[in-house]
C-alpha cells in the first residue's frame, strides 16, 4: 500500500467572476477509497469534480492525483499551467461519468467504447473491440454491443458511458450525479454497476443525491455547502448523527 493519496486537494479555490464557488477545499482520498460528496445545488460539488481532471482550472491551492500535480507543473516555487496536450495526457488516467451520458449518437455501444483507446492510445481495433465486449459484459450489456444510443434506455446509456470510461484503464473514476437524469426505476441498475466497481478496488469520487448508495458504499461522506467542506467522516455516522446545523438541515430535507 502506497503512502501517496490518490487525490490530494490543498486549499483549492475557484471563482467564476465575483462568485466564489470553491473556498479553500482540502480533502484526501486514498487508493481504493470511495468518497461520496453530497450537498445542496450550487454548493460547488460538480465544480470541484471538474477541477480534479482540470476541466476547470483552479484559482488557488493545488490538486494532485497519485502524487502528480493536476494541470500544472511547479518550477522554482511557482506553478505553470500545462499545455492543452499535456493536460489531456494526464486526463487519460482519470475516468469521468457525467450526468448526461454524452454518447455519440451515430456510433454503436462498442464503437463509443473503442473510440478513445484506438485514437488516443493507439490500441488496435481487434484488441479495443475485445476489451469493449468484455466491459459491456461487466456492466450487464453483453448483448447490446451493436445497439445505437437511441435504442437504449437512459440506464443502459449510462452503463455504456461507465464502460467507455473504464476502457481507458483509469486509476481514478469521477461520477458527477450519474443517476440524476434517469427515471427512478433505472437508477438501481447504474448504482449496481458502481457498487461492483467499488468492490473491485477502484478509487471513486461520487457526487450524488443517492443517500442509500452513500451509506452502503462510501468509505467517507463529505457534506459541502457554499463552496466549503462543512463535515466529513464515515457515512453512517454523518447520516445518523450530523454534527453541524447545516448538515442537519440538509439531511432533514433529503432523508
Amino acid at each position: 500500500m502506497t503512502d501517496v493519496p490518490m487525490v490530494l486537494a490543498e486549499r483549492v479555490s475557484k471563482n467564476f467572476g465575483t462568485n466564489k464557488v470553491l473556498r479553500g477545499i482540502s480533502l484526501e482520498v486514498d487508493p481504493g477509497e470511495v468518497l461520496c460528496i453530497v450537498g445542496p445545488s450550487g454548493s460547488g460539488k460538480s465544480t470541484f469534480l471538474r477541477c480534479i481532471n482540470h476541466l476547470e482550472r483552479v484559482d488557488g491551492g493545488r490538486l494532485s492525483v497519485d502524487g502528480q500535480l493536476v494541470g500544472y507543473r511547479q518550477k522554482g516555487g511557482k506553478l505553470y499551467e500545462l499545455k492543452l496536450k499535456e493536460a489531456a495526457l494526464q486526463r487519460q488516467e482519470i475516468g469521468m461519468v457525467f450526468q448526461r451520458f454524452n454518447l455519440f449518437p451515430h456510433l454503436t455501444a462498442v464503437e463509443n467504447i473503442t473510440l478513445a483507446p484506438m485514437r488516443v492510445k493507439g490500441i488496435s481495433k481487434a484488441k479495443a473491440t475485445a476489451r469493449a465486449t468484455e466491459l459491456l459484459e461487466r456492466v450487464g450489456l453483453g448483448d447490446k454491443g451493436d445497439a445505437y444510443p437511441a435504442h437504449l434506455s437512459g440506464g443502459q446509456q449510462q452503463r455504456v458511458a461507465i464502460a467507455r470510461a473504464l476502457a481507458m484503464d483509469p486509476k481514478l473514476m469521477l461520477f458527477d450525479e450519474p443517476t440524476s437524469a434517469l427515471d427512478p426505476e433505472l437508477v438501481g441498475e447504474v448504482l449496481d454497476v458502481m457498487k461492483e466497481l467499488a468492490k473491485s478496488g477502484m478509487t471513486m469520487i461520487v457526487v450524488t443525491h443517492e443517500m442509500g448508495f452513500a451509506r452502503e458504499v462510501a468509505d467517507t461522506l463529505v457534506f459541502m455547502d457554499e463552496g466549503v467542506v462543512v463535515e466529513a467522516g464515515p457515512p453512517r455516522q454523518i447520516l445518523s448523527d450530523p454534527q453541524h446545523d447545516r448538515t442537519r438541515a440538509f439531511l432533514s430535507k433529503v432523508l
